[in-house]
């Protein structure tokens, strides 16, 4: 669950590691919005994230540690600007 109030928000680093484009491993992962083989929306530390792909899949996700890590070819990884206030999945849905 994201926080609603910033100022609750613990100071949790974000961090992205991707090995050979097969490989992800992100920390300071909130929330996990929606998922499929093609594209993985969630809610980071730093705001929200679209991870493109193919045949992506959630190998691990703990979201007490924040830790996610996905397998499949990553083809993109891109960040909301504006930071969280874009309306997180439905506002990406019926704003494009």
């Amino acid at each position: 669950m994201a926080y609603e109030n910033e100022k609750l928000r613990p100071d949790t680093g974000h961090h992205v590691i991707l090995e050979d484009r097969e490989q992800l491993m992100i920390s300071g992962v909130e929330e996990v919005e929606s998922f499929d083989e093609s594209a993985i929306f969630l809610t980071t530390a730093q705001g929200g994230l679209e991870i493109q792909g193919e045949g992506l899949h959630i190998e691990k996700l703990s979201l007490d540690g924040g830790d996610l890590k996905v397998e499949g070819t990553v083809n993109a990884l891109i960040y909301e600007s504006g930071g969280r206030e874009q309306g997180g999945l439905l506002g990406r849905l019926f704003g494009r």
